[in-house]
Parts: structure tokens; C-alpha cells; sequence
């Protein structure tokens, strides 16, 4: 296993692991204890996500100069840190937040959409340091070399744009006799980006930390993503993705290695920490003519760590975990979403309203596998027009998972606010949502649990929830979850339980019943809304994917659930901006992924009223 044109061996691990925004201490801590884990195996280069030092994504945080100098700092000390722990001859390569000073780190001019001005009008921050969203490499006792990422992403639930320059050099080590390069998330997602410079710059291997946020069968998208950029690099990619939940975000790991053929040589399970490791022979007269110096648009730079190769050793066969089901994949992003934003804030528990229908029994069923039953309280919180089956589904679900539960009629509060003030109508049935919201935040106070709020996505897009009253509360865990969704993830729980010879925990009668909110004699949702498949199909169509009037009709919707569904959404828009955050499994959810303005005139009108109206 010698020689520049020859064959080198190296076994490669990704340390997929969850850390913790603004925690630098903690992450440095969790990169030394599995680079241990990952040397213990006989790694010699191990791979941790992107901005593991400082957590993804940390926003403002990166505006920062104290925070900036801090990361900085870190990434020095944890050199140093896994030298003393023995760990100075394995190459760690971890994501970080570097910075430079001024406009004059800009090492090439811009181009228009990465003008950084030095001194903007208004701005609160007028970039005293240039962030750079960064990883490096990390070998005995000192930083090797460092990358700043090139395709900064300005989409969706990213703001890259706005807080980074983009690099300009791309970074080749060679470790033991292999050529390693670095790239970092986004740059996978550009053909003819870094992987391209990297084709033509001749190496043997491509590691990329990335911070990709799940979303339903994203994991699909992978494989076929890194396999084409493995071509492009005419190298093997190694993928090391973060896992957790931050916020609205979670990350599902799914970490891999694709050959420079295409072929999956390792995929790590979704949603757990895991040490994946991969045995590769790199052919080093698979490559091009070794090159550096400008190629395109970035300074290719080459760095010597090591010549000589590892003794030879018997290859192992690489792991590739089964892919999950869909439902059991949604399942398994809201539980960590969920359990991570209780954990990560200090929540002891959390409490939420219990009402029998099958929202709360969905949350109830997910904050039990998310946090054990003992940190879960639920409160059923009948009125007179509570139905007895109702209070009795609420009952059965509290019994089936083993939470703590308790009985608040709130019918005597509702006719003393009655007996002050003459409500009618909506004003009326609100009255006793915002009794139940105003009781459950005080219990919230008065314990220290977080109040989780249990409404879904098709409930969200259509305003049909009340402030301050069923959409108040810390978290909302199904917010991106379509009703639809809820019905087929609660009977996959179900089902999943009889499977392991476990109790069900979602009540039957609570999925087989017509969705009611109770708040007047014999309501059902179906009395001011349409049905939840012609709701969902709409809500994805208008909402995921953006599409207009004249989109929607040509995807066979009917035009009058279209009107209807589209105005409901619209005027909700100063609702959602006050809900809860909850955790993203969709194309668009509501909150950072979707932005509109509040105060806004354009409503989308059917295609021969709009005519009529420019004619007339």
C-alpha cells in the first residue's frame, strides 16, 4: 500500500453527533470524547458536522465579535486538547465559525450577490469581522489547514447570505500518501463547485461536514446528490451530517460514503448520535494530474501532514442501515425535535391540554416516547358542551401511556366571564378556549412545564385556532404536521405497538370520531371547513410549493374549495407570526421556512375575475 500512483488504505470515520448552539465547551468536549471513540475503532480521520463548535444554525450569534473570537479560540484549544488525550495523530476535521477583520479579507472582489460593504446604512453590525462559516483540519496539536464554505444557501430556512463570506480556497492534505479535500454542505449542492475544482485538481478523497435540516424523504435526495458529486470529484465523497433538534429545525444525520463509482459504502441510521466508520483503498492513479494554484474561481492549496501510508489491513464491510418507513421517519424527526428543545432549554416537563380528540392524543403519545411518561402532565379541561365520550377518550389515552393526568372543569369560570360580559357567537366559543389556555399557563408557572400547544398544520394555515387560548403555549410539536398526517401517524403507532406486543397508545375512538373543537352544541370541524383531504391537498400545494390561482386550477382543485381555503390562509397571517415554534418536517412550514407580510393587499383571485377586471 505505497507510492503516489499506487493504492492507500484509510479508515474513515463520521462522528454524527448532536450538539448544542452557543455551547462551545460542551461541543469541544463531545469532538474529543468520539475522536476517543472513533481512535479506539482505528480511525485515522475522523469527520464531524458542519459548525460543530458552534452549533447550526446560530443566527446573530455569528455577528458577533465576542462569539467569533471565542470559536476561534476553541478550535485552538481543542487541538490542543486532543494531543493531550492522545488523540494528536488522528485527523479531525470539525466545523467551526472563523473570522477575519474588514473588507480586506476578501482575498477576490465579489461578485454582486457577495458585495459585503464595510459600512451600510442602518446596519447594526457594519461587518467589523468577516464570519465565515469554516471547518478545519486538526492533527497533532494544531490546526492544519481550514476551509470556508463557497455556496453560501439563501433559501428556504437559510440565511447564509446574510451573516458569511464565501471562501476562496480550497484546502488538499495529503494524509497518509491520500489527498484529502474539504467542502463543506451547500458546496455538494452546486454542480461545478468546489467538487468540480476538485475534478480537476486531482485528490482522493472528499470529506464534507453538513448541517442538512430533515424534511420528508429528503433522505431520498442524498444518495443521488453525493453519488453525482462523486463523479464531478472523481473521487469518494464522505457525508457527515449532523443529527438533533434546534428550534423549528431537526437534523436526521443519514451520514454516507459513496465511491468515486457511485457505490453506497456506508450509511449511518437517522436520528441517533452514531460513529460510522468506513474502510477505503484509495486508488491514487484514479486521479487526474495533481494540481494547485487558481482553477476557476478558487486557489486550490496543498498541505503535507503525512507521506507514508498506514500498514496494510483487512478492509471491513461498510454498515448501511435500513431506511425507515415514511411514517416511522416523520415519527422518529418529531420525537427529537421535540425532546431536544425540552432538554436543551432546561424544561423539566411539559403539561398540555388532553381533550379526547386526536390531536392532543397524537401529542400526548409523541411526549411520552419523547421525554418517558413521568415528565409528561395532561389536563383534560371539559365545558358543557364537552361531550361525556370525550373526556372519556382523554381518560383511556392518559391510562394506555401512563402520564400524569388530571380533570379541570372549566364550565363554572365560563359563566362567571358570562355573567360579566354579553358574548355570542365565535366571541362566546373562544371564551372558553382562552379559559383553557389561561388555566394551562398557569399551571405551566406554577410547576416549571413547558406548555405544549397540540394544533396542526392544516389548523395553522386556516386561523382555525385562538390566540391566547388552544395556540398558546411554548411549543407546538405537530404545527407542521397536516391533519391528514395525524390520522396516518397515529394509526402507524398504533400498529407499531402491536407489533412489539405494546399497548396502543392513540385511543381508537379518538381516530375513528369526527374532529370537533366542543365549543358549541353538535360542532364539528366539517361544519366550517372543508374535508381535511380536499384542506391538506390545497394547504400543500399553495403553501409547500408556492403555486397561484391559475397553478391550483390546473392541478384539478375546485375552484370554490380553492377560494375559500386560499382567504382563510391569507388573513391568518398575523396568528401564525404570534404561534409557537414546532418542530419542520415539510417542504415550507410555517415560521422561519415562510415569511409573508402581516399588512398585505395581494390575494390570488380566479383567473376570469382577474380578466374581467383588466378589461373593465
Amino acid at each position: 500500500m505505497t507510492g503516489v500512483d499506487g493504492a492507500v488504505q484509510l479508515r474513515v470515520a463520521m462522528a454524527q453527533v448532536d450538539t448544542r448552539v452557543g455551547d462551545l465547551d460542551g461541543n469541544a468536549a463531545l469532538v474529543v470524547e468520539w475522536a476517543g471513540r472513533a481512535a479506539g475503532d482505528g480511525a485515522h480521520l475522523v469527520v464531524f458536522p458542519e459548525m460543530t463548535l458552534t452549533g447550526y444554525p446560530a443566527e446573530d450569534l455569528v455577528l458577533r465579535e465576542s462569539f467569533a473570537a471565542a470559536s476561534e479560540h476553541a478550535l485552538t484549544d481543542l487541538a490542543g486538547a486532543l494531543a493531550e488525550r492522545g488523540l494528536g495523530e488522528v485527523a479531525v476535521v470539525v466545523g467551526y465559525l472563523a473570522h477575519t477583520e474588514g473588507p480586506a479579507a476578501i482575498d477576490t472582489p465579489p461578485s454582486d450577490e457577495e458585495t459585503l460593504d464595510d459600512e451600510r446604512p442602518g446596519d447594526a453590525n457594519p461587518r467589523r469581522i468577516q464570519p465565515r462559516n469554516a471547518a478545519a483540519l486538526l492533527h497533532g496539536g494544531r490546526v492544519v489547514a481550514r476551509y470556508a464554505k463557497r455556496h453560501l444557501p439563501n433559501y428556504g430556512v437559510f440565511d447564509e447570505a446574510r451573516y458569511f463570506v464565501p471562501g476562496t480556497e480550497l484546502p488538499v492534505v495529503r494524509l497518509h500518501g491520500a489527498d484529502v479535500a474539504l467542502t463543506i454542505c451547500e458546496d455538494l449542492w452546486v454542480e461545478g463547485g468546489p467538487c468540480g475544482v476538485v475534478g480537476q485538481a486531482g485528490v482522493d478523497l472528499v470529506v464534507s461536514p453538513n448541517a442538512s435540516p430533515y424534511e420528508r424523504a429528503k433522505d431520498d435526495l442524498r444518495l443521488p446528490l453525493v453519488r453525482r458529486r462523486a463523479a464531478e470529484a472523481r473521487a469518494p465523497v464522505v457525508y457527515c451530517n449532523l443529527v438533533g433538534g434546534q428550534d423549528e429545525l431537526v437534523f436526521d444525520g443519514d451520514s454516507l460514503v459513496v465511491s468515486a463509482d457511485g457505490e453506497l459504502l456506508a450509511r449511518a441510521p437517522q436520528f441517533v448520535e452514531h460513529l460510522l466508520c468506513v474502510d477505503l483503498t484509495l486508488d491514487r492513479g484514479r486521479a487526474p494530474e495533481r494540481r494547485e494554484g487558481r482553477i476557476g474561481p478558487m486557489t486550490v492549496t496543498r498541505t503535507v501532514v503525512s507521506e507514508e501510508p498506514v500498514p496494510a489491513f483487512e478492509p471491513r464491510p461498510g454498515q448501511v442501515a435500513e431506511p425507515l418507513t415514511d411514517c416511522e421517519e416523520v415519527w422518529r424527526a418529531l420525537v427529537l425535535g421535540l425532546r431536544d428543545f425540552i432538554d436543551k432549554n432546561g424544561f423539566p416537563s411539559v403539561v398540555f391540554g388532553l381533550s379526547g380528540g386526536i390531536d392532543s392524543a397524537l401529542v400526548a403519545a409523541l411526549a411520552v416516547d419523547a421525554l418517558g411518561a413521568d415528565r409528561v402532565h395532561a389536563v383534560a379541561l371539559p365545558s358543557r358542551w364537552s361531550s361525556e365520550h370525550s373526556l372519556a377518550d382523554a381518560e383511556d389515552s392518559a391510562r394506555r401511556l401512563g402520564l400524569h393526568f388530571s380533570t379541570v372543569p372549566i364550565a363554572p369560570m365560563v359563566d362567571a366571564f358570562e355573567s360579566a360580559v354579553d358574548l355570542s357567537g365565535t366571541a362566546a366559543e373562544n371564551l372558553q378556549a382562552r379559559i383553557r389556555g389561561t388555566l394551562l399557563m398557569g399551571l405551566s408557572n406554577q410547576h416549571g412545564h413547558l406548555l405544549l400547544t397540540t394544533g396542526n398544520k392544516s389548523e395553522v394555515a386556516v386561523g382555525y385556532s385562538t390566540l391566547y387560548g388552544d395556540a398558546a403555549g411554548g411549543f407546538a410539536p405537530i404545527k407542521d404536521v397536516p391533519k391528514t398526517l395525524v390520522w396516518e401517524l397515529a394509526r402507524w403507532r398504533n400498529a407499531h405497538a402491536r407489533d412489539r406486543g405494546e399497548t396502543e397508545p392513540v385511543p381508537q375512538n379518538s381516530i375513528d370520531k369526527p374532529p370537533s373543537a366542543e365549543l358549541a352544541p353538535g360542532q364539528k370541524d366539517s361544519d366550517s371547513l372543508p374535508s381535511y383531504e380536499e384542506l391538506d391537498a390545497v394547504v400543500a400545494d399553495y403553501v409547500d410549493r408556492d403555486l397561484g390561482m391559475a397553478q391550483l386550477l390546473e392541478r384539478g382543485h375546485d375552484p370554490e374549495v380553492v377560494a375559500r381555503v386560499l382567504r382563510l390562509v391569507d388573513v391568518a397571517e398575523f396568528k401564525r407570526r404570534q404561534s409557537a415554534p414546532g418542530t419542520k418536517i415539510s417542504l415550507k412550514a410555517f415560521g422561519r421556512d415562510r415569511r409573508l407580510p402581516i399588512t398585505n393587499r395581494w390575494r390570488e383571485s380566479l383567473p376570469s375575475v382577474r380578466e374581467g377586471a383588466a378589461q373593465s
